[in-house]
């Protein structure tokens, strides 16, 4: 379900759960059997495991509530929507973003860390990205990993103006990385066969054609490490490019 298509109750536009500033709506009926056995992070959580299982295009609120034992009604008790709950499902999966903020460590290396930690968020959420692309990402955990990553890029050097598309640079880069690695590794477990096997396969049927004469030195550099090797050190190297070039953009008077 796109952000917006469900507008509640109120007929206004949905902006997100965490902005909406309005009480839990009030019930009407009888309160659904099982009610004593939720609560909303245990909801959240469900959604959470289901997401990670079956992917955000088979999810729903039937799917969630057959999972928790109870009926689609229970779940209403606790969230509004389905759009509210997957607002909620975002945050908490971001709170696994590893957060050791040290004011005396180099800024590079908290960067490196903070993106590497990012990357395995959407490596093993795969969900996760499109959401991203759907939703104001405002709760609680988004807000402490992005004021943790605006601390440490100030230390860099950059002045003030130049922190936003600092931040956005090493944001959009491990997003694009990381969707493009989560997805490639959700297919493969959808088709029943392993990344190296894939790879393998690929690399066999066009080792000998023509057009890729250019790159056999870079394919036999690769010759035996795994997918998840490549991807690794490719994402490594990358990310030392991205952090280099926020290096070379500072003002003299301000490098550390």
């Amino acid at each position: 379900m796109a952000a917006g298509a469900d507008s509640g109750s109120s007929g206004r536009a949905r902006t997100s759960v965490w902005l909406e500033g309005r009480p839990a709506p009030k019930r009407r009926g009888e309160r659904p059997t099982g009610l004593d056995r939720l609560d909303r992070d245990r909801i959240v959580a469900a959604t959470v495991r289901l997401l990670d299982s079956e992917g955000l295009a088979r999810f729903s609120m039937r799917r969630l509530a057959a999972e928790l034992g109870v009926t689609a009604m229970s779940v209403y008790w606790y969230v509004d929507t389905k759009d509210d709950l997957l607002e909620l499902a975002l945050d908490a999966v971001t709170g696994e973003v590893e957060l050791e903020e040290d004011p005396g460590a180099d800024w590079r290396d908290q960067l490196r860390e903070l993106a590497v930690s990012y990357r395995g968020l959407l490596v093993v959420h795969p969900w996760v990205s499109p959401l991203m692309g759907e939703y104001l990402n405002v709760g609680p955990h988004a807000l402490a990993v992005t004021g943790v990553a605006q601390r440490v890029l100030r230390r860099s050097g950059l002045a003030p103006e130049q922190l936003p598309g600092a931040l956005a640079l090493i944001y959009q880069f491990t997003y694009g990385f990381a969707t493009i690695e989560g997805r490639f590794a959700r297919r493969c477990a959808d088709a029943g066969i392993s990344q190296d096997d894939f790879y393998r396969q690929v690399i066999g049927t066009i080792e000998d054609r023509p057009e890729f004469d250019e790159t056999r030195d870079i394919r036999e550099s690769r010759t035996g490490a795994t997918v998840e090797e490549l991807r690794t050190c490719d994402f490594a190297f990358a990310l030392d490019c991205v952090i280099a070039g926020i290096e070379s953009l500072r003002a003299p008077s301000r490098r550390v």
